[in-house]
């Protein structure tokens, strides 16, 4: 009897494993996908994606699909696919007030393929920190948030909610502090900081394994705080500043004015920064960031919009209604401060731009990590969340860099900084199915990223109706 039971038993055990086939081994299976290699700068044509989850479980050739089984199967007919984009520099901030306008802004990158968002620091954390964990769980689209939290800065610090350092104690503090909100990374503040609070937080974060990244006080030199362990430099000014012949006396000076009832700011130095450029000592710099693999974030486009802003007429821009008139009031005190500028010095800022972006290539093909980042947020005006990290894209490639080497700065380099290369950037089997299916090549054509069909982030696949839909539920 027990060998008849044992033998039946084997029967309908070898019958169920024969019916397995027939059940979905994956969430979805894409098919006829031009899948955009960014690293190699290649397309792959005809290619098969199978998802299950957030993840891409392979990836074959199309005419291989009668092998796979989905839940739900697309074919793509030819389109391409790029893995999903990074806005490596935006802000949540604005106090409470502000909290349900910034969450509003949300699905504003989904809508421009932007799966992943690096925060460099506002005022809103434990907001912030909420939305990560349920865009995480899926209760809430938008994407994936890598954030600082508060940024550091020293006593009287510009940016409302910075956690102000003097002494060795309060950085230990500060950083104390962000260690317990969990923050991803350290961003640094140059408004009030001074030259020994800046250093020793990035000594102190770097004992700790903690990365760092900011702005610098024009007291500091580059190379002396990427030697200390800087991961990361927001923006252009200070790589400029360390391109100078004269940067040891141009800081000297500097510091030596912090003393006086006349200190010399970062916009007062400009112009001797600039007419002592040189080339050899650009060149030795690049080298060394590439050696100690540190970031770089142009933001480009924000000095474009910000030094145009006397010249322009943004009330007809048609993503204006989709901000909330409470961060559209914030734009108020930029707008002021350009307007008050003399045209002469409108020329310069434009003329000193053009030549930090000139730098772009240059730092590219030194092998420095170049990470394209929108600077949009509450405050920063007409920067809409979403298009201004394409417009970056566009002026980073126009700076000299391929189209596959600027969509580099926003699919891969991002989760270089973090460190997180083996789950995000390109399209392979184990890695993240955060993915952004395009009508056009983007890699003859960078524009082509404007024209979505499709967004895949965090296991949830949005069509373009879907994408419309998240956008006409915030527009005001």
């Amino acid at each position: 009897m027990k060998t008849l039971v044992a033998t039946l038993l084997g029967l309908c055990m070898t019958y169920t494993g024969f019916s397995q086939p027939n059940k979905p081994q994956y969430t979805l299976v894409i098919t006829n996908a031009n899948i955009v290699n960014v690293a190699e700068g290649k397309i792959e044509s005809g290619r098969l994606i199978a998802i299950s989850g957030n993840t891409i479980q392979a990836i074959d050739d199309t005419r291989k699909s009668a092998q796979y089984k989905a839940a739900r199967s697309i074919d793509l007919g030819g389109k391409y696919i790029i893995p999903g984009l990074w806005d490596n520099h935006v802000h949540f901030r604005g106090g409470d007030s502000l909290i349900e306008a910034n969450k509003a802004l949300l699905p504003l990158f989904l809508a421009y393929g932007i799966t992943t968002v690096r925060d460099c620091g506002g005022d809103i954390t434990p907001a912030v920190m909420d939305w990560k964990k349920q865009i995480e769980a899926g209760t809430l689209a938008g994407p994936r948030i890598f954030s600082s939290g508060p940024k550091i800065d020293g006593p009287g610090a510009t940016w409302a909610g910075s956690l102000e350092v003097t002494t060795p104690g309060e950085v230990s503090k500060a950083l104390d502090s962000l260690k317990k909100l969990k923050v991803d990374y350290v961003k640094l503040y140059d408004s009030k900081v001074s030259r020994e609070a800046f250093l020793e937080t990035i000594s102190q974060a770097q004992q700790q394994g903690m990365k760092t990244s900011g702005h610098m006080p024009y007291t500091v030199k580059l190379r002396e705080a990427v030697d200390r362990g800087l991961d990361g430099s927001e923006h252009l000014y200070y790589v400029i500043k360390a391109c100078s012949a004269k940067e040891d006396s141009i800081t000297n000076a500097i510091i030596q004015s912090e003393k006086t009832t006349k200190p010399i700011g970062l916009f007062a130095a400009l112009p001797t920064i600039y007419d002592t450029y040189d080339q050899p000592t650009a060149d030795k710099l690049f080298r060394h960031l590439a050696e100690k693999r540190v970031s770089i974030v142009p933001t480009l486009f924000i000095s474009k919009t910000l030094g145009e802003i006397k010249e322009t007429d943004h009330t007809a821009d048609s993503l204006l209604p989709y901000i909330d008139k409470k961060i559209q009031a914030t734009y108020a005190g930029r707008i002021a401060s350009a307007k008050r500028q003399s045209d002469e010095s409108t020329r310069f800022s434009k003329q000193f731009a053009a030549k930090a972006a000139s730098l772009v290539p240059q730092l590219f093909r030194s092998g420095v990590n170049i990470m394209a980042g929108s600077d949009c947020g509450a405050s920063n005006s007409y920067v809409y969340p979403g298009s201004s990290l394409h417009e970056e894209i566009k002026l980073i490639a126009a700076s000299g860099l391929t189209p596959a080497q600027a969509l580099q700065t926003s699919t891969i380099n991002g989760s270089k900084f973090f460190g997180v290369e083996k789950t995000y950037g390109s399209i392979q089997k184990g890695k993240s199915s955060d993915l952004v299916v395009l009508e056009e090549n983007p890699l003859t054509n960078i524009n082509a990223i404007d024209n979505i069909n499709m967004v895949l982030s965090n296991g949830k696949m949005y069509s373009k109706k879907e994408l419309n839909d998240l956008l006409h539920a915030i527009r005001k």
